[in-house]
């Protein structure tokens, strides 16, 4: 594994780019494959959480859960999609809030 791989709109995928991050998937729909495939070979995988929401949740939440590769949802430059809110999602699981 090596690296780090941004999936998402190519506004934020420019700024990523110049930071010398590796760039997967042009279009929502495209995704889920640039997602599985980055899994494969990077480190670290950054995905928008609009371009997140093409990916079945389990799937998703089982690469959160995972060690390696470290996955991480993330706004959008613009921040027009904002990333789940997964500590209150826990903490409700966890019956502490509702």
């Amino acid at each position: 594994m090596s690296g780090v791989v941004f999936i998402g709109d190519a506004l934020t995928a420019t700024g990523f780019r110049l930071a010398g991050v590796e760039v997967a998937a042009h279009s929502p729909d495209a995704a889920r494959d640039a997602f599985a495939q980055a899994r494969k070979h990077a480190d670290l995988v950054l995905l928008t959480a609009d371009y997140a929401r093409h990916i079945p949740v389990g799937e998703l939440d089982d690469a959160l859960l995972s060690e390696a590769p470290i996955v991480a949802v993330i706004p959008d430059i613009l921040s027009q999609s904002p990333p789940p809110n997964l500590v209150g999602r826990l903490r409700s699981i966890l019956g502490i809030e509702s």
